[in-house]
């Protein structure tokens, strides 16, 4: 495949072993930690807000997470594939622009969706839905650029090892702080209807700041000026789905670690006050819980270093599958729980830390076969797999609700406890399991492999003499 194939690639310093500076670091990882001000708000607060403050029973507060984040998941792709085919890339670089426009737009979206407009039931339910729909594609325009950075950053195996532990550990941080701070605040206010929208709009205004760190801290080196010579359509995405061996392995192993994540994450707001009594417990937990976790993201690179990344993913996989388990079957004790949930999310930020790193080898991977460089449309389709899994967390998380006979605002039987904490502990251990089977099982994209890839790829863009 000829240097031609590859014409308006173009790659700035010496960027497979070159370091990249801690601030450089620190300023992606601030783009995750944005991320999360206006993400994590729908993960951790969305339902609880549809099911208690606007009334909307959960069986349809479930439809409205399967629908919308369908939907999204259906835009990724068209969103990356537009970015990919973008002409006239400005001195911002290609993904960068859209961090500071993005955002702006998205903390506007997230507000919207914490309102519940005096309507019927039936008319909350057309707001919600549109409002969150809304909300997907707007999130799409600034996370999918964000992803797609990071490949364009370094080639380096190490250092992306270590660039995607930033990213992590913004990620944890956006967790932690929304986690702790959100529910003590919205409880200030008389009225909910009221509280949950100007504390988004607090945690919202948070998320953009951080987002104008990120791009004003980042360099993109590896940017392909040129646009795609293939025509734009289904086909071609499809296309570069499917070619895509290792893409398709990451997309299956991602549907159970992310819905695993995501119905921790909207649980443990219901464990917190039906089975531990108190709701207020929850920001204690996750000062723990998520400050414990930040373990894992420290030894990310070390552990990269020594056992290469699927190794990596899967002994985070296995600490976590373990420690659930226990945790079900343990008794409901705020102090054991927090233990042995905390031992738990160690373990699940290692894989979803070196995912990052997956993904930025992967678009490296795609070059190489096809000779074109496609870093949105890769990482949207990557995404797509994360929206299917938030899609199937939200709606199982509803429906969990509704078969355990869960109703709002009142003691919860026994069973319906049990239901709760299997929600929380069990379907979580049983979903990443599999993905660690996965993983271990069917990717075959090793670090030896990458290198290799990326060496070629260095000779395929130097300049024939």
């Amino acid at each position: 495949m000829g240097v031609a194939t590859l014409k308006g690639v173009k790659a700035e310093e010496n960027v497979i072993d070159g370091k990249i500076s801690l601030k450089e670091k620190i300023s992606y990882g601030m783009g995750d930690f944005g991320n999360g001000f206006m993400f994590d708000l729908g993960q951790l607060y969305l339902l609880k807000f549809f099911t208690d403050v606007a009334g909307i029973p959960a069986i349809a507060a479930a439809g409205i997470f399967l629908v919308s984040k369908l939907f999204a998941a259906i835009c990724d792709p068209i969103v990356g594939s537009s970015i990919d085919y973008r002409k006239n890339i400005g001195k911002n670089g290609k993904f960068r622009p859209y961090l500071i426009y993005g955002s702006l737009i998205l903390a506007i979206l997230t507000v919207f969706t914490f309102i519940s407009p005096n309507l019927s039931v039936t008319g909350k339910l057309i707001y919600a839905y549109a409002s969150y729909m809304i909300w997907g594609i707007g999130y799409s325009f600034v996370n999918i650029p964000y992803g797609s950075l990071g490949a364009s950053i370094t080639q380096n195996t190490i250092e992306r090892a270590s660039l995607s532990s930033f990213r992590q550990a913004g990620s944890l941080g956006a967790l932690f702080v929304t986690s702790v701070i959100v529910m003590p605040l919205i409880v200030h206010f008389a009225n909910p209807s009221v509280g949950f929208p100007v504390v988004m709009g607090i945690m919202s205004i948070i998320g953009v700041l951080a987002f104008i760190v990120c791009f004003r801290g980042t360099k993109e080196r590896i940017i392909s000026q040129a646009a795609p010579s293939e025509k734009l359509s289904v086909g071609s995405v499809v296309k570069t789905f499917v070619s895509n061996k290792p893409l398709l392995v990451l997309v299956l192993m991602t549907v159970f670690t992310i819905s695993a994540y995501n119905i921790k994450s909207a649980m443990l707001i219901y464990f917190a006050q039906y089975n531990l009594g108190n709701v207020e417990l929850m920001a204690y937990m996750n000062f723990i819980i998520i400050g414990s976790s930040f373990i894992g993201v420290l030894f990310l690179p070390k552990l990269v270093k020594r056992f290469g990344k699927r190794k990596t993913a899967m002994i985070g996989l296995g600490i976590s599958v373990v420690a659930d388990t226990i945790n079900f079957i343990a008794p409901s004790n705020v102090y054991i729980f927090t233990i042995l949930a905390s031992i738990a999310f160690i373990g699940i930020s290692i894989p979803n830390g070196v995912t990052w790193a997956f993904v930025s080898d992967i678009i490296d991977y795609g070059e190489w076969t096809s000779g074109e460089r496609k870093e949105g449309t890769t990482y949207s389709l990557f995404n797509f797999s994360r929206k299917l899994a938030q899609s199937l967390s939200g709606f199982l998380s509803g429906v969990g609700l509704a078969v355990v006979g869960y109703v709002p605002n009142v003691v919860q039987t026994v069973g319906t406890q049990i239901g709760i904490k299997a929600l929380l502990c069990l379907y979580p251990a049983i979903a990443l399991a599999i993905a660690m089977l996965i993983i271990g099982l069917m990717y075959k994209l090793t670090d030896k492999k990458h290198e290799q890839i990326v060496e070629e790829l260095q000779l395929r863009h130097q300049p024939l003499e």
